[in-house]
């Protein structure tokens, strides 16, 4: 899982770099648990832009990942790790005792070959998926949930983990990737170790299609634009934003403003 630099031939290939993709061993998804779904692009049912800055791409198959390791007491070999487009992390092709085939996100240092399983009393191995009760203090675990049967929901991007630091009475306190600690459910699911594809976060694009490739459009500064199009802009020259804060195109506050509701029903379980 290293990274592989480009030489300077271009403009584009300088400061560029990717993933070597050493650990993939599959090139193509298994057909059964792929599906194609449709892409909004930022754009309503009418085609007006609604989401600004997105749009283009490469087509995609979504990969059908389990979250909810909800098959107990079946051990599940590893037969292949697979790149999926939609997500920076890699996952792993599961083949279970009775037949069925399934994908979960790769755990780092999960190799082919080896066996995982979801249950209550099993051991603490990586890949295995086990109630948050069941886990001891200080585990590094991802594919969190927050309500019970849900499925997954913290700690899925590439090199995230979440760690359990405390259990006390219904409750179990959690460490995210944000580091901020919370109350989560004790009978919530995770598994083991942490989400492989750690070298993901010093990958540099090197150019802006990479960017148009994963479906970004080009992103302008409001204080380059017209007044009619941004609070910002307007103006001789470069000056500056005339105003005494900034603020996003419909006028409202950015850059510092909390958008998180005063009074959110899950504010009683966040510690820190």
């Amino acid at each position: 899982m290293s990274i592989r630099f480009f030489k300077p031939y271009t403009a584009g290939t300088r400061n560029r770099s990717v993933s070597d993709f050493s650990e993939i061993t599959k090139s193509f998804p298994e057909k059964i648990l792929t599906f194609y779904f449709h892409r909004s692009k930022g754009r309503n049912q009418r085609g007006v832009i609604t989401s600004r800055n997105l749009g283009g791409g490469h087509k995609r198959l979504y990969r059908q990942i389990d979250f909810k390791r909800n098959k107990l007491g079946i051990s599940a070999k590893v037969v292949c790790i697979e790149y999926d487009p939609n997500r920076n992390s890699r996952i792993v092709l599961l083949h279970y005792k009775d037949g069925e085939k399934r994908y979960i996100l790769h755990p780092n240092d999960l190799n082919v070959g080896d066996e995982v399983i979801s249950d209550f009393d099993i051991p603490i191995k990586v890949g295995n998926a086990l109630p948050l009760n069941k886990i001891p203090l200080g585990t590094d675990i991802h594919n969190v949930e927050f309500r019970p049967g849900k499925g997954g929901q913290i700690a899925r991007a590439a090199g995230s983990f979440a760690q359990i630091l405390a259990k006390e009475g219904y409750f179990i306190t959690l460490k995210l990737p944000s580091g901020e600690v919370r109350f989560i459910e004790k009978f919530c699911w995770a598994t083991i170790g942490k989400i492989g594809n750690v070298d993901s976060a010093n990958i540099r694009l090197g150019k802006a299609g990479c960017t148009r490739w994963r479906g970004r459009t080009s992103k302008v500064r409001g204080v380059v634009m017209n007044p009619c199009d941004h609070p910002h802009g307007g103006g001789e020259g470069r000056s500056p934003i005339g105003r005494s804060r900034p603020v996003t195109p419909w006028g409202k506050p950015a850059l510092g403003k909390k958008t998180r509701k005063p009074k959110k029903y899950s504010n009683i379980y966040i510690v820190r």
